[in-house]
């Protein structure tokens, strides 16, 4: 399988093609992809999606995708990596926003723009950055880095939201805005006590438990916990961030907590999990 390397901290592509390439492949950057115009299949780890104009797909590292084309289709593509991540210019609170996007992984893949009113903004903003990436008029670096930074966080706002649960005309606003709370408020564990939400929902704690299950399929400890380990599994692949400094930074006790926790979520101490990913990464590279 082809593998696609990133040499810079992002890239900006605009092209109309009559057929997409015919064979999957990964990469080890972020990308974003935005149908301008046109329709065809978006495969994404051997799942199957209908595009067509103002979609918008996330292709994260490792995911296998390729596209079938049906009608002639223009596609925009922002291309990132973790250094931009870390040295894009965004404030430090965003740049935990972020982390919605890296989970984007491991939920169903498809459009990631569910929310009516963000896919109003993203087409503007799509066609700036174009046009800026394009002319190269004075100042245009610094536009086209405010621009990106803030289509992240509106990509990140609606995996945010809708993430976790089969959103519909059904589905209560009081059950995503219980889970946008957890995912936003996951490095401060007083506010994640059952008692906390509680009172911030007006909901008591013996219903609080199984309104959270019925809606978002599990129970509330286990998502935190889930939620909590793919954030610090991935500080241990993508960071150089020390297990003491991840430790501080989710609030844990001391190192010895974190990797308590750790290892029971995943089975592996925090620093064999980062032992294993590089030895992965070496070996695919």
């Amino acid at each position: 399988m082809v593998r696609e390397n990133l040499y810079e901290p992002y890239t900006i592509a605009y092209k109309t093609l009559d057929e997409g390439p015919k064979e999957a492949h990964q990469h080890n950057f972020f990308e974003l992809v935005y149908i301008v115009a046109g329709t065809g299949i978006q495969c994404i780890n051997q799942n199957q999606f209908e595009y067509h104009e103002n979609h918008m797909f996330l292709i994260t590292p490792d995911d296998c995708h390729s596209f079938a084309i049906q009608t002639t289709t223009t596609f925009f593509f922002l291309r990132f990596n973790d250094i931009y991540l870390k040295d894009g210019g965004l404030p430090p609170a965003s740049i935990q926003k972020l982390e919605f996007i890296l989970q984007n992984a491991n939920h169903r893949p498809g459009c990631i723009l569910k929310n009516q009113t963000d896919k109003q903004l993203v087409r503007p903003m799509i066609d700036a950055l174009v046009r800026e990436y394009v002319n190269r008029d004075i100042y245009n670096r610094e536009l086209i880095q405010q621009l990106i930074n803030t289509l992240i966080i509106v990509v990140a706002r609606n995996i945010a939201k809708y993430q976790e649960l089969d959103v519909s005309e059904r589905t209560e606003q009081k059950a995503m805005d219980i889970l946008h709370y957890i995912q936003a408020n996951i490095y401060e564990p007083e506010k994640l006590r059952t008692e906390h939400l509680s009172e911030r929902f007006n909901t008591s704690t013996a219903y609080l438990g199984r309104y959270f299950k019925l809606h978002a399929g599990e129970t509330m400890q286990h998502y935190i916990a889930s939620y909590k380990t793919k954030l610090i599994a991935h500080r241990l692949q993508f960071s150089d961030k020390r297990i003491n400094e991840i430790a501080s930074e989710f609030n844990f006790t001391d190192e010895s907590h974190l990797n308590k926790f750790f290892k029971k979520q995943s089975g592996h101490s925090p620093r064999e999990y980062r032992e294993r990913m590089r030895q992965a990464e070496w070996a695919g590279a």
